[in-house]
């Protein structure tokens, strides 16, 4: 099948056409106000020539800013006037160019490309000063200003499209937070149920199996105390279960690693009858800890064991229990594999209960309110644990938000779910949006990149500031001098009558300008004149974009010989 050349969009179009109804509006109107204009060359040909330019301009808006130049130059090389009603059209396209580029090399060499073509069309034609003066002032004002315009709307542009992606992440990340939130104040409750309720249904069991033995009771009583235990037993293994599913990810098929009653003694004892190196000791009085607190060295133990025989089997495992005035240190220590293998674990998921490896016991350390350091330790690796006999509110608090532990949340975002399950009052509208005064360690993600998008929209506007002002330093000189010289060498009609020939210099200085007009057209020059006299030449008008006709004195010496009119234009 052949291939479809896709269409451009309805409003596309219809934006193309409406603005060249009006470039064409300005194209006729300026037809109509020329004395000698060509049908073919000042109507039909710019007509034809904006209707491909202006489509052209969304794929390629370099080449349509050349193409609208080109009319300008052609202007140049008429007889009349230079100026022409496409300057408006090169303005248009210009802007254009700025808005729909992002880059700044590629359009520039475009417009100096364009002011060369202009400068090189009056170098060739060899035009009067007022060509020279109309294409080193108006065409660069219209190349250079509407650029510089395109490209601060096209800043503009981007930096509300930029809020608004910002704004739409920030919303995503928002229920992203809201969701890890949901997650750990769920594992938070699962702790809750196995450290209270748990440990209260396990006592109405013992109890009611206490009961069961009183003498004192009938043989029906002991029967309904032992559906009684076997009910509280039932539920006891209801409620395990939905711990396991209320603290590990979905899907994760962990949570059924830890018994109730399991101790760190029964994990190490279970380490050694399985055949595993182990050597512990435990140091210190036994104090009174907290249930999440024995359940954190538990895992911190299983953990390492796991790893050690799992990444450096056969190596001898040291573990040392050290009971301080107010925290417990546990520290498990392998040595170096005997055959060479690896000798530490990998710093990833392990194999063992939990599936979260050496992360998952930072994060559960970090909310116990304990620290956590692992690495290389003599040829082997090493864990070592601090944790604190008992967990306050707070502690748990903080940790059941666990901000610390959402990757990618912003500190201003972790500040304000950490004093959300602090218990503390509702943060305001500047805890929760950080201020732009905060420093780059501090600040979130979005102020970040928000930042960036108004750094380089303020560059974009000091360029469309220095711009002007350099093109001007270059430009406006040269535009000066010419002006200088067309305005001060008009010699008005009326005075131009008062010049009677053979009269001394002397008398008509006053009615002389200050000086000649310097550069007549060769036609003017090439007028036969008077032998042995020398001629000066005198503009008659002071318009600086339209012909005027010169005023030819010849000289003899300082007596005025002849004097006459030379058309602009060559007979």
């Amino acid at each position: 099948m052949p291939h479809r050349i896709p269409l451009p969009p309805a409003r596309t179009v219809l934006g193309d056409v409406a603005l060249w109804g009006v470039l064409a509006a300005a194209t006729g109107y300026g037809f109509r106000d020329a004395s000698a204009a060509s049908p073919a060359l000042d109507l039909l040909l710019p007509l034809a020539v904006l209707a491909v330019a202006l489509p052209l301009s969304h794929r390629r808006p370099g080449a349509a800013t050349v193409l609208a130049n080109g009319l300008c130059a052609l202007g140049l090389a008429g007889s009349g006037t230079p100026a022409n009603a496409q300057v408006l059209s090169l303005a248009v396209l210009s802007c254009l160019l700025g808005a729909r580029v992002a880059a700044v090399r590629g359009p520039l060499l475009v417009l100096v490309g364009c002011l060369a073509v202009d400068v090189a069309t009056c170098a060739v034609l060899r035009v009067q000063a007022v060509w020279w003066f109309y294409a080193l002032t108006v065409l660069p004002a219209a190349l250079l200003l509407p650029w510089l315009a395109g490209r601060h709307w096209r800043g503009r542009r981007e930096l509300v499209r930029e809020g608004w992606r910002l704004a739409r992440k920030l919303e995503e990340r928002q229920h992203l937070v809201a969701e890890r939130a949901r997650l750990t104040e769920r594992a938070d409750i699962a702790a809750d149920m196995h450290d209270s309720l748990g440990h209260a249904l396990s006592l109405v069991a013992l109890r009611a199996g206490a009961l069961e033995l009183s003498p004192d009771l009938t043989d029906r009583d002991r029967t309904d105390l032992a559906e009684l235990r076997g009910t509280i037993a039932d539920a006891v293994e209801q409620l395990r279960e939905t711990i396991a599913v209320l603290h590990d990810p979905p899907g994760s098929g962990t949570g059924t690693g830890l018994h109730t009653k399991d101790t760190v003694e029964d994990l190490l004892g279970r380490a050694v009858a399985f055949g595993a190196p182990v050597r512990w000791e435990r140091c210190g009085a036994v104090p009174t800890l907290s249930p999440l607190v024995e359940r954190g060295m538990y895992r911190i133990v299983q953990e390492a064991l796991t790893n050690a025989v799992k990444h450096a089997p056969g190596s001898v495992i040291r573990v040392r229990i050290t009971h301080q005035a107010d925290r417990t240190r546990v520290s498990v220590v392998n040595t170096a594999p005997p055959a060479g293998g690896p000798a530490h674990a990998a710093e990833g998921p392990a194999a063992g209960t939990g599936g979260r490896g050496l992360a998952g016991l930072r994060e559960r350390v970090t909310v116990l309110g304990g620290s956590v350091r692992t690495g290389p330790y003599q040829g082997g690796f090493r864990v070592v644990a601090v944790l604190p006999h008992q967990v306050t509110a707070r502690t748990r608090g903080r940790g059941a938000g666990a901000p610390e532990s959402a990757p990618g949340m912003a500190p201003g975002t972790r500040a304000w779910i950490r004093g959300r399950y602090d218990g503390s009052a509702p943060p305001s509208d500047s805890a929760r949006h950080p201020a732009p005064h905060m420093d780059s360690a501090t600040a979130p993600e979005s102020a970040k990149r928000l930042a960036d998008v108004r750094s380089a929209a303020r560059r974009r506007s000091v360029v469309a500031a220095v711009a002007p002002v350099a093109a001007a330093a270059f430009f406006v000189p040269a535009a000066v001098y010419l002006a200088w010289q067309l305005t001060t060498s008009v010699l008005p009609p009326s005075r131009y009558d008062e010049l009677a020939p053979g009269r001394p210099r002397a008398e008509l200085a006053s009615l002389l300008p200050a000086r000649p007009y310097p550069f007549p057209p060769d036609h003017a020059r090439s007028l036969p004149r008077p032998p042995g006299t020398t001629c000066e030449f005198y503009r008659s008008g002071r318009d600086l974009l339209d012909q005027v006709d010169f005023y030819r004195l010849c000289w003899s010496g300082n007596t005025l010989v002849a004097k006459d009119t030379v058309p602009a234009n060559r007979p």
